[in-house]
């Protein structure tokens, strides 16, 4: 039909009485309404007349006609509600920009309504009052009631949870029990309520649905499902994929477990409500357990996140049943998996369901269960609810039948021996200690630049030595430098101690040998016999040895500070629990430290308020909560308070929307300690979720508060809650970098140390580098720490300008006229940038994708170096291994090669130093004038001419001499042959490294064997393959560490690598007259296996160093701190 230049007849028909007339009038009006609309709009309340008219019988026809005009006035709320009742004429599969506009407005709608309507979000709107008391009733706190009705603030209470992944502004609260909309007049929620369009908007949905089955786009449809938070449509499609692909091929497990696998990776990385997640997580294992062969290792990641102990062992038991090789292997892999991702209590549990299917083994787990007798009514409460929750979830509990057949009682006790986690951590130390490759030249020059009587600087030393050396068992260093080791006094002394423990940590068969000569010693009803700092950096070493794993850590320790009333050995003692006694949940010995917190000494009050925090890790204790919020008001004491504070924080980890409450009341507290402490819980809360809100909060903080600790904390949190998506950190503290506030400009570069740790990112390198020009001190300092984290492990293949700020390092280290503050920060980069031996990297999440709960815990305590440089050793705990370890089912590690599709330089060790040794200063060539050799080439031709008067010869024909031009040739000739001589050399050594580069061009060929227990960097996994045919990894693709491998030959013979630094026995300590001369010797890169032979002498020899009593405890006889310690005092002058 020919285009109408007006549509004044078509309306007049519409008054017409006839139907027809009006059906034909709309018709032409439908055909011609993208052209004619502004003539129709007059009329268009005509049109719902007659759409409402139930006794037409073209109403759908009058709809779309109304939606097509609504659609041009830009009122899509009321063109989608038209375009809901058009029925058939509403064409989906028609392409234009109506349709799409109408489809994209009825799924935002759909997604609200369903959304609002989720019970997660509804109990999350209901406040709680369990801490509310607390924060109300202590003195000179901010009401909380005030706090949870404030409308602009992002963790009130009486704001819900965004309902959309997007955080729509525009989305709707309903009220299930009223049935009535809660939204505001006008929304498209409210409109479809109104007029009762949800049965029309469902039928758009599933013919949406329906399409993206067709067309095998089942991704679209878990989007839809997940934002909506409505599980239904999320379990119906994933049956839907499998039920296509049954039909289609007779095999239904591939597409459901893809997509199982690509939900599970949204559900771990997008949603961000706690809540959700978990309901998600409970759908995939209930679908996952339904499959014929299921994905045992999709299941674990999902039993650790929602700590269903019975579960997984009922996983393992069902693995060790099917009694085939592939099986074992896959229990064992999930087993390593289970102890990288899992926290001691859960392991705990683990251990004893399996224990009870062993016959012979029960009694052993009743007696592990015995030492927790003394649970409160509140931990069996929770206890009962977590059984619940597993119930809920489809967790079954382990069946009484104990595990008939001999090899699976073995299978299963060498699945609890993994668990335990010793075998783990023997895998990583003798990796380690045999890839040890530590710059001795480098920490040398850091010894010799900075000045042992300072205090400040031997710690710096000793941090970096034991960063350096970390995990790797080799203690040389101490051991070669008694002379400086006897330097330290007081704290130095405590800190150099405690050093050993980040040295050999995870060396638990040798912590008492290795240790002994340090512990506490007390006489009978004596005094302490030796040097207090000694004995509690030897208790703090303790724990930094047995990190997150209990064993008979906790209960030594708990001993040792429970009858030392020496508040030195005390603070040790409590750093020593806090860090082996990690997320332990043990009512008693928290109760002990509660005890020891209460007698108010400031020395010790810090170290207890942390500790008592980490031992209750993550378990949201109320009553824990109550009682430090309540002493933290009651205290005098700053360190107490701050303490307490972190402790507060850590209790809270992980816990997401469930820790606003506490949030609150201690960010509207006038103590800014404790909104210190806010801040930290809001990082250790929502760590590496991405948090919309928690990042808004923070960010308002850091430009707000008064205190310039909350601020720089404030900035530093961000590191901890975007670690997941460290890109788009740069772009977030671009400006704060440049605050005018030295504050923030640190928090700044910590936050991208942090979040961008062993990535290399150019953005935060570029950030960084002028803040090494810094005016303040402090801030130069975190831009060197910042450096180091996120070069660790990087060379210039990788990143082109690792070696220009390594240089720059070993200046700032080297310079006599810097401040002290910036070289404590560089002397710790060095020791990070060389983390493990250069064979460690800083990560906050495990290689599974889980958050690495020690990792994140190190990262957080280690930021509290500004307060008290010990806290420093905990960073050790965010040390990762980066190696492939293969093990077979017999769990030895046998010796074969894998594939690294790449140059052997991409992913090689950086060079080392190439600094001389004991080399004097050069001697300056001596200037010789042009008088001088003018004179010497006159001398050389008169003894010339003599030469030949002397000789029978004949003369030759006499020469009017021309002495000027002579000597002017001469000069000129001279200074040519320099100048060719120059251009030779050059040009020959230009030469010569092109040659060389050639060479290496030419030698460097892609792909390269390495051997099992190997360095592999995380971007070098995926260019990794197995060629030998015997040795498979049962689980693919590959996550590093340790890799459990099937071997299809098994009964043939092989070569196996020997463990031997976890059986090695500590060399004895010798006398102080035999070591005290030793040398320093010279500097050398150690190669593997050097230090075999002395694991733990180090700790022997430097132990009558470090024991004996400070004569001048009181402090006479240390150095005087720099004046450039203060950036406030920049400005006075400097005495040296």
């Amino acid at each position: 039909m020919v285009g109408l230049a007006s549509a004044a007849g078509l309306i007049g028909y519409l008054q017409e009485p006839e139907p027809e007339l009006r059906s034909f009038a709309l018709k032409q009006l439908d055909n011609q309404v993208d052209l004619l609309w502004t003539e129709i709009a007059g009329s268009v309340g005509d049109i719902e007349a007659l759409y409402e008219d139930e006794s037409f019988p073209d109403r759908p026809l009058a709809a779309i006609v109304a939606s097509k005009v609504y659609y041009h006035l830009q009122e899509y709320n009321e063109s989608m509600a038209f375009a809901l009742g058009a029925g058939k004429y509403f064409k989906l599969d028609r392409a234009g920009e109506f349709e799409d506009t109408i489809i994209s407005k009825c799924i935002d709608t759909f997604i609200a309504l369903s959304a609002s309507r989720d019970p997660t979000l509804i109990a999350a709107s209901q406040p709680g009052d369990q801490l509310e008391k607390t924060f109300s009733q202590t003195e000179g706190a901010a009401s909380m009631s005030a706090s949870l009705t404030s409308p602009v603030t992002p963790f009130s209470q009486s704001v819900l949870p965004s309902k959309s992944l997007l955080s729509r502004q525009n989305t709707t609260t309903l009220d299930p029990t009223q049935g009535t909309s809660a939204g505001p007049q006008g929304s498209p929620e409210s409109i479809i309520q109104q007029r009762g369009l949800q049965k029309q908007l469902n039928a758009v949905i599933e013919r949406l649905f329906e399409k993206c089955f067709q067309e095998k786009r089942y991704r679209q449809v878990v989007g839809i499902a997940v934002e909506a938070r409505n599980l239904d449509i999320l379990k119906r499609v994933i049956l839907r994929a499998s039920q296509d692909e049954k039909n289609a091929r007779g095999d239904a497990t591939k597409a459901g477990e893809e997509l199982m696998d690509y939900v599970l990776d949204i559900c771990m990385s997008v949603v961000q409500e706690r809540a959700l997640r978990n309901e998600i997580l409970k759908l995939i294992l209930e679908l996952l357990n339904d499959i014929p062969s299921p994905d045992y290792f999709a299941i674990a990641k999902c039993v650790v996140y929602l700590d269903q102990h019975s579960l997984a062992s009922d996983i393992l038991r069902k693995l060790v049943e099917n009694g085939d090789a592939r099986s074992l292997a896959v229990a064992y892999q999930i087993s390593f998996d289970l102890y990288d991702n899992s926290t001691q209590e859960f392991l705990r549990k683990v251990r004893e369901e399996l224990a009870d299917m062993m016959p012979e083994d029960k009694q052993e787990g009743q007696s592990a269960v015995t030492m927790d007798e003394d649970a409160t009514a509140a931990e069996q409460a929770e206890e009962q609810l977590q059984q619940e929750l597993q119930e809920s979830a489809g967790a079954s509990k382990p069946e009484p039948n104990h595990v008939k057949g001999e090899e699976q009682q073995e299978a299963l006790r060498s699945c609890r021996e993994i668990l335990d986690g010793l075998k783990s951590i023997h895998l990583n130390i003798e990796f380690l200690n045999k890839s040890n490759r530590v710059d001795l030249s480098i920490l040398n020059k850091i010894k010799d630049s900075l000045e042992a009587r300072n205090s400040i600087y031997h710690q710096a030393t000793t941090l970096a030595t034991g960063f350096m050396h970390a995990k790797t068992a080799n203690d040389k260093f101490f051991r070669d430098n008694l002379e400086w080791l006897g330097k330290a006094i007081n704290w130095s002394k405590f800190t150099a101690t405690a050093a050993l423990g980040v040295i050999h940590q995870g060396n638990i068969n040798h912590v008492d040998r290795l240790l002994s000569p340090y512990l506490p010693k007390t006489s009978s009803g004596g005094p302490l016999q030796g040097s207090a700092y000694s004995q509690g950096g030897s208790l703090y070493a303790y724990g930094l040895i047995c990190a997150n794993h209990k064993g008979k850590a906790v209960d030594f320790i708990r001993g040792k500070f429970k009858e030392n009333s020496d508040e030195i050995v005390q603070h040790g003692g409590a750093l020593g629990l806090g860090v082996a006694g990690m997320a332990l949940g043990d009512q008693s010995l928290y109760d002990d430290l509660k005890q020891v917190l209460y007698s108010d000494s400031a020395i010790n009050g810090e170290a207890v308020g942390l500790s008592m925090g980490l031992v209750m890790l993550g378990s949201g204790n109320v009553s824990a909560l109550s009682d430090m919020v309540q002493y933290a008001h009651d205290t005098q004491h700053d360190k107490i308070v701050r303490g307490l504070a972190m402790g507060m924080a850590m209790i809270m980890y992980g816990r997401q929307e469930g820790a606003d409450e506490v949030i609150q009341g201690l960010l509207n507290d006038p103590d800014p300690s404790l909104r210190y402490g806010g801040i930290l819980t809001i990082a250790m809360a929502y760590v590496g979720t991405g948090s919309n809100k928690a990042v808004r909060k923070l960010l308002h903080v850091a430009v707000s508060d008064v205190s310039d600790d909350v601020r720089r904390i404030a900035v530093l949190s961000l590191g901890f809650i975007l670690f997941r998506k460290y890109t788009s950190v740069p772009r977030m503290v671009e400006l704060l970098a440049e605050s005018y506030n030295p504050h923030v400009r640190y928090g700044a570069a910590m936050a991208l140390g942090i979040s961008c740790a062993g990535t290399g990112l150019e953005e935060a390198i570029d950030l960084l580098e002028p803040m090494l020009k810094d005016p303040t001190d402090f801030v130069r300092q975190g831009a060197l720490i910042a450096l180091a984290m996120i070069l660790v492990q990087q060379n210039d293949a990788l990143n082109p300008k690792v070696s220009e700020i390594r240089k720059k390092m070993a200046k700032i280290i080297g310079d006599r006229h810097e401040d002290a503050m910036c070289k404590f920060g560089c002397a710790m980069a060095l020791g990070i940038i060389d983390a493990g031996g250069r064979n460690c990297t800083i990560s906050l999440q495990t290689q599974t994708g889980n958050l690495n709960m020690p990792g994140i815990i190190g990262m957080a305590v280690f930021t509290q170096y500004w307060y008290w440089f010990p806290l420093a050793h905990f960073l050790s705990l965010s040390f990762t291994p980066t190696a492939i370890i293969g093990i077979d089912q017999k769990l030895e590690v046998p010796a074969f090669k894998f594939h690294t599709n790449t140059k052997p330089s991409l992913f090689d060790y950086p060079p080392e130093e190439t600094t001389k040794v004991d080399a004097g200063p050069e001697k300056v060539k001596t200037a010789v004038l042009s008088t001088t050799a003018q004179a010497k080439r006159r001398a050389a031709k008169k003894e010339k001419e003599k030469t030949t008067d002397s000789m029978d010869v004949d003369e030759p024909a006499p020469t009017t001499p021309r002495p000027e031009k002579s000597d002017t040739k001469d000069k000129t000739e001279g200074d040519d042959d320099k100048k060719d001589d120059h251009a030779d050399t050059t040009a020959d050594e230009k030469k010569e490294d092109e040659e060389k580069k050639e060479k290496q061009i030419k030698k460097e060929k892609v792909g390269y064997e390495l051997s099992n227990m190997s360095r592999v960097l995380p971007a070098q996994l995926k260019y990794l393959s197995f060629p030998d045919s015997r040795y498979q990894p049962v689980k693919k693709p590959l996550t590093g560490g340790v890799v459990v491998v099937l071997d299809t030959e098994a009964g043939k013979a092989r070569d196996t690598i020997p463990l031997t630094v976890s059986k090695k026995a500590v060399a004895p300590a010798p006398t102080v007259q035999n070591t005290a001369g030793t040398g320093t010797g010279a500097p050398q890169t150690p190669a593997r296996g050097i230090g075999e032979q002395t694991v733990g002498a180090g700790a022997a020899a430097a132990a009558a160093v470090l024991t004996a009593v400070d004569e001048d405890e009181e402090g006479g006889e240390e150095a005087e701190v720099p004046n450039e310690f203060d950036y406030e005092s920049s400005g006075e002058g400097n005495e040296s």
